[in-house]
């Protein structure tokens, strides 16, 4: 039997809007759409993408996405991803049962890559059919839902994309940046000499503690343990959480509050470090026990680094790894010919010291009366 959720109902034909196909898909048990294959490798390259990942995502998360595809003759012109999101928190996975008539929300949103968009526009869309286009979606998932859907909410967007969901009854916020480190650099010491000294001094510190250990990386890797590497990075994570619920960070309109979030799945994690587009760096101990990881994306329109996780010190950790992981990424840059290295939402001030500048978010709130307007 198929899984029912807020946004899983009986599967219907495309919906249309003027001279535009809207299907919306789910990926757990829907085929991957006509063209995608093609929209994936010319636009939403990011590995975020991939219709396996998203299957994968999907199953085991308590808030399963749809992908919302917007057509034309069979070619795509953009597509959307959405989080279906309720007001409680529960433990299960992958929900089933019928939920339609349940009140909830839909996030446009790439939880686990949160500086880039989660509606993508093949480059011919200009910003008025873009406009269009979101509008299209949003009737055609409040279609597919039902009345239980309350509100779309597109988050961490970049300004053009937010320019197009914006409009009469919709709140738009900025909310914290994405980092982005854009490649300047002959080479690694050009990096490093631009460098202040204090933060040079942590970089060096770094690679000390680093070459006492035992670091392997590399592109495609099929010697981890994904539970070992999730177990770790859901810790981090967690600690994290915890530490900005101490510092009241939750409650600023421009922090990640209301993390709608999934712990991130073993299964995916290790389809993710196994992908010839992810580099995977270890720092193991003596004794093999693994102290941090981060996971590196690299393509030709450039890198990302959407995982970074390390024991804390009091716990066998080593201080200040992060700067060894930055300074490696750095490398592969340059050397690669990179146009930039985007980081995520956070540390913002530790960044800029690497270097890195940030990039405009924002958020647009559009509750059901003016969905599709």
């Amino acid at each position: 039997m198929r899984p029912r959720t807020l946004l899983s109902r009986p599967r219907t034909a495309p919906a249309t809007s003027g001279d535009v196909e809207v299907r919306i898909v789910d990926p757990r048990t829907d085929p991957e759409p006509t063209g995608w294959n093609r929209f994936r490798k010319t636009t939403a390259w990011q590995p975020m993408w991939d219709y396996e990942q998203l299957r994968l995502e999907s199953w085991l998360s308590r808030n399963p996405t749809v992908l919302g595809v917007l057509s034309k003759g069979g070619s795509v012109l953009g597509a959307c991803l959405a989080m279906s999101c309720t007001p409680w928190r529960g433990r299960r996975f992958g929900p089933s049962g019928g939920r339609g008539l349940a009140p909830g929300w839909a996030e446009v949103y790439l939880s686990w890559f949160s500086g880039h968009s989660a509606a993508v526009f093949a480059d011919r869309v200009d910003a008025a059919r873009r406009r269009e286009l979101l509008r299209a979606f949003e009737r055609a998932l409040a279609a597919h839902v039902g009345v239980g859907l309350l509100g779309v909410v597109y988050r961490a967007m970049p300004v053009d994309v937010a320019e197009a969901a914006s409009g009469p009854g919709r709140a738009v916020r900025e909310i914290d940046p994405t980092t982005v480190l854009v490649n300047r650099w002959e080479s690694v010491d050009d990096w490093f000499a631009s460098l202040r000294p204090p933060v040079r001094e942590v970089v060096e510190a770094a690679a000390e503690t680093a070459s006492t250990l035992d670091v392997t990386a590399g592109a495609g890797r099929t010697d981890l343990d994904a539970a070992e590497l999730a177990t770790l990075l859901n810790t981090h994570r967690a600690r994290q959480d915890a530490r900005a619920w101490r510092s009241g960070q939750r409650a600023r309109i421009a922090g990640l509050h209301l993390d709608t979030r999934s712990p991130i799945p073993t299964a995916y994690l290790a389809a993710f470090v196994r992908r010839p587009d992810v580099v995977t760096r270890t720092y193991r101990d003596g004794a093999g026990r693994l102290v941090a990881f981060h996971t590196l994306i690299d393509d030709r329109r450039g890198l990302a680094l959407p995982h970074y996780a390390a024991l804390p010190v009091s716990e066998g950790g080593r201080p200040r790894l992060y700067a060894d992981v930055y300074a490696h990424c750095v490398r592969h840059l340059v050397e690669a010919r990179r146009p930039e290295l985007t980081a995520g939402r956070t540390l913002l001030d530790l960044k800029a010291g690497f270097g890195f500048t940030t990039r405009t978010l924002m958020s647009v709130a559009v509750p059901r009366p003016v969905m599709g307007r």
